[in-house]
């Protein structure tokens, strides 16, 4: 994670280490729900996602949530709902993923907003 973050001076950057940490962790709690090479990849764009409405775009709680809802607005749609895009979590997964990060980043947001 370290070289695909392109973090090469971790000496005693705090922001790096928590980051590295919360990517970890959220692979490996992927990868405990048995998600799909395709979902593990489309889980961990969301989990950037929402960690760069916080750093970079500096959003508040509300808006960010916002965003995760209207990105897992689709789940449980067909294709035809879709207008042909993919679908690749079932909602009991969406339900699993939007209670992860309620207890793994909105639950301490205001940490997170201090952190960047």
């Amino acid at each position: 994670l370290e070289e695909f973050l392109n973090f090469t001076q971790l000496k005693t950057s705090w922001r790096k280490a928590v980051l590295i940490d919360y990517y970890s962790v959220g692979f490996l709690w992927a990868k405990e729900m048995n998600f799909s090479l395709t979902q593990l990849s489309e889980f961990m764009e969301l989990l950037n996602f929402i960690l760069e409405n916080i750093s970079d775009k500096h959003m508040t709680l509300g808006d960010n949530l916002k965003e995760l809802e209207r990105a897992m607005a689709k789940i449980g749609e067909t294709d035809s709902e879709q207008g042909g895009d993919l679908n690749f979590f079932s909602i009991e997964q969406g339900k699993a993923i939007i209670d992860y990060f309620i207890n793994s980043l909105f639950k301490y947001y205001r940490v997170y907003e201090f952190l960047f």
